[in-house]
């Protein structure tokens, strides 16, 4: 993935609208990436940053975005255990079938 992809899913990914893979890619990218990073801290500071402030409220911007990009990584690392458990619980399924057709035949 290159940077222009990567600022163009910002929005997406602030949204919450990444799908597994592409969030894969995209944290893999801002990780690695200190041009990225900046694009997305901007942006967050903007689309998130502001609506804070104007309640009059205090944050602290790199907390609550490094909380929103470990949410995220939390969410790929389940996203794959869950990919992982479905396609054991086919193999189960294909072979409990299996078992039960060599079963019958004989």
């Amino acid at each position: 993935m290159n940077c222009k992809e990567t600022e163009r899913m910002i929005p997406a990914f602030l949204a919450g609208k990444l799908d597994s893979k592409a969030l894969k890619q995209f944290l893999l990218h801002v990780e690695g990436c200190a041009d990225c990073m900046e694009e997305l801290t901007i942006q967050y500071l903007v689309m998130t940053g502001a609506a804070i402030l104007e309640e009059g409220n205090s944050f602290d911007l790199r907390k609550e975005l490094d909380g929103l990009l470990e949410e995220a990584w939390t969410k790929v690392q389940k996203r794959r255990i869950l990919t992982f458990f479905s396609y054991i619980l086919e193999v189960l399924a294909i072979l409990t079938v299996i078992i039960i057709l060599i079963m019958v035949m004989f």
